[in-house]
């Protein structure tokens, strides 16, 4: 009995944590127990999670499953992003050094990268980060 590989990732944005489990199949989504266009409301958010796949040719050779938590779906979708990314770059580690390396073709489109843009705190006496009160002359 041959066990099937496993390919995990995990990806930050803002407030939200994506734990991804990539298998080989057949290209199937799921992300909280739910189907990708049943969870994400927006379609540019699908798009927008699917690139990776789409940059190295592989949207129909894995199911993907998701745990995400935290943050809203733009945080969502973009931690997932970065999971699938890590994942893929887990999947093809044996092949980094030749010139058609998911690692060179997702480092080349921005997938790698941590988008480390978060909410920046309220400060004392502001009334946001940096929204200062009304200034009266009188």
């Amino acid at each position: 009995m041959s066990e099937t590989r496993k390919f995990t990732g995990t990806g930050r944005r803002k407030a939200s944590v994506a734990r991804v489990t990539m298998v080989p199949g057949k290209g199937n989504i799921t992300i909280n127990g739910r189907d990708v266009r049943d969870f994400l409301p927006y379609e540019t958010n699908v798009m927008d999670l699917m690139q990776p796949l789409v940059a190295t040719n592989n949207e129909n050779t894995f199911d993907i499953t998701v745990k995400v938590s935290g943050g809203g779906s733009t945080g969502q979708t973009g931690a997932i992003r970065l999971g699938i990314t890590r994942a893929l770059l887990e999947y093809d580690k044996d092949n980094e050094e030749n010139e058609d390396s998911y690692r060179k073709i997702l480092k080349r489109a921005g997938f790698v990268t941590r988008d480390a843009r978060v909410k920046e705190r309220k400060k004392p006496g502001l009334k946001g980060a940096r929204r200062a009160p009304q200034f009266s002359k009188r």
